[in-house]
């Protein structure tokens, strides 16, 4: 029989709003298996009769046979007929949960030296919710989202069962077609579907170029400032990062030959360089796959928003560029369509595909079918093109308003770097503010900015923060900005 103590712990568990969720047989066999893992009930203890545990509680008997039932089966308890229920002895074989002495200090947690980097590295953190200015965040309000959903009721007719399968490894090959026709004719790559691997965002593309091309202890050369989710899986990895620092046409090239210590890679997003926007020249383009043709290394290429250039053309990609074959191109729909869609994808060099491939079967297998299907019908039918020539257009013109908006309330703050392209403007300060402090009290006032200073690697650079501009119309911007300029007079 259950002591009083015993049974007030049951009645305790089985009242405790946090396992309201949980039926009320579950809740007793929660809570009468506890105390048998906490070795309160011992074994060969006999159990209460259900009908007269059934009244203690004031349940029905079957609601408690319900749960002697699961006990018994998962090995609690026996149940002898004419005799009763008892505490198995199979289940005091198992761990003792001990009471804490007083005084004692807290188990320390242990990781791997990996793990303890990505942990604090703080990983990459995502804007769940759309506040002005978080940066990469596009529009999605206008997404022809009837378009979508017409094409993915065409795939789901035409392939039925088959879309609710395991997708092959490296991505179904209409939508690896589908990007390497798009790429080649936009972005002057040298592509084919075979080149092509599928994946779930440009930071899984990162995490396995980390993991797959550098060992640990490899230096990389990495531009300063850097994208942080970059920087922070390259990191983990246990790779060396190098910083070499920018002019405005992009990464000092010419440093890297001149470093006193090798590298094995080399990231750049050349197109719109994050944070600054500078795009990479031609002639620093073509040294940097002279240098790792020269060093047998490799150039990883974050290709990221190269579709949102807003005074022409866009340069023509670094690996459209390497005969060599050293360059590694990574592409995303995050930024061009919506951040829910998760696809990104790699165009590796031919020797790279399977290990790359097979790598990636490690993460996370393969991408759901339906959506590959659907993006890669959007493509084919033209709507992706005619999506981003209107989002374009939208963006350029919130670039504009969020400069004008900046230089009139902000002015005696910071000063706006006005890019060529991408989603997001750079602000430095022009007098001497707290960037930690500034960011933090944007957030309360449910302003989100990214600090500067975080997204280097050296001591070379201006405090300031990054502002999103794509995802927020221009009466969104102008309320925001007036907003922030309080802020910012609250900490002068």
């Amino acid at each position: 029989m259950f002591k009083h103590a015993q049974l007030e712990s049951v009645k305790a568990w089985i009242g405790d709003p946090a396992h309201a969720a949980l039926p009320l047989h579950a809740r007793i066999h929660r809570a009468v298996r506890q105390l048998v893992l906490d070795g309160t009930l011992e074994a060969g203890r006999p159990l209460p009769a259900s009908r007269a545990l059934a009244r203690s509680l004031g349940v029905s008997r079957d609601t408690v046979e319900a749960a002697y039932g699961q006990l018994h089966v998962e090995g609690f308890i026996d149940r002898r007929v004419g005799s009763g229920s008892f505490v198995s002895e199979r289940a005091q074989r198992g761990p003792r949960r001990a009471a804490p002495r007083a005084g004692a200090p807290r188990e320390v947690l242990r990781l791997s030296r990996r793990g303890g980097a990505m942990f604090e590295g703080g990983g990459v953190r995502d804007f769940l919710v759309t506040r002005p200015f978080a940066p990469g965040v596009p529009e999605t309000r206008g997404f022809p989202l009837q378009t979508w959903e017409r094409l993915g009721r065409q795939v789901l007719k035409e392939h039925g069962p088959e879309v609710l399968r395991h997708s092959p490894p490296q991505g179904m090959e209409q939508l690896r077609r589908a990007i390497a026709d798009y790429v080649n004719l936009e972005r002057g790559a040298r592509a084919t579907a075979e080149r092509v691997l599928v994946l779930t965002s440009s930071q899984q593309a990162l995490t396995l170029c980390a993991n797959v091309l550098l060992d640990p202890g490899d230096r990389i050369f990495i531009e300063d400032p850097v994208y942080h989710g970059a920087r922070k899986a390259f990191e983990a990895a246990g790779l060396a990062c190098a910083p070499v620092p920018l002019d405005a046409d992009g990464m000092r090239v010419d440093l890297l030959c001149e470093a006193p210590q090798a590298a094995r890679a080399v990231f750049l997003t050349p197109s719109h360089q994050f944070p600054t926007g500078t795009t990479l020249a031609l002639d620093r383009r073509l040294a940097v796959i002279e240098w790792a043709r020269r060093q047998r290394a490799w150039i990883i290429e974050d290709d990221y928003d190269s579709e949102f250039h807003y005074a022409g053309r866009p340069t023509a990609c670094v690996q459209g560029l390497d005969p060599h074959e050293r360059t590694i191109y990574i592409g995303t729909f995050t930024k061009s369509l919506f951040p829910g869609l998760r696809i990104g994808y790699m165009i590796l060099p031919p020797p790279l595909v399977a290990p790359m491939t097979v790598a990636r079967t490690l993460l996370d297998g393969h991408s759901a079918p339906l959506p590959q299907l659907t993006l890669a019908r959007f493509i084919e039918g033209g709507h992706f093109g005619a999506h981003v020539r209107t989002m374009r257009a939208v963006y350029a013109e919130r670039r504009d308003v969020l400069a004008r908006l900046v230089r009139r309330h902000l002015a005696e703050f910071v000063e706006p770097l006005v890019p060529a392209g991408g989603m997001q403007m750079p602000c430095v300060f022009v007098r001497d503010l707290p960037e930690r402090a500034v960011v933090d009290a944007a957030r309360r006032a449910e302003i989100d900015l990214l600090g500067l200073t975080a997204l280097h690697a050296s001591d070379r650079h201006e405090a300031g923060f990054l502002m999103g501009f794509a995802a927020y119309a221009p009466n969104e911007l102008g309320a925001a900005v007036r907003k922030l300029a309080q802020v910012l007079r609250s900490l002068a």
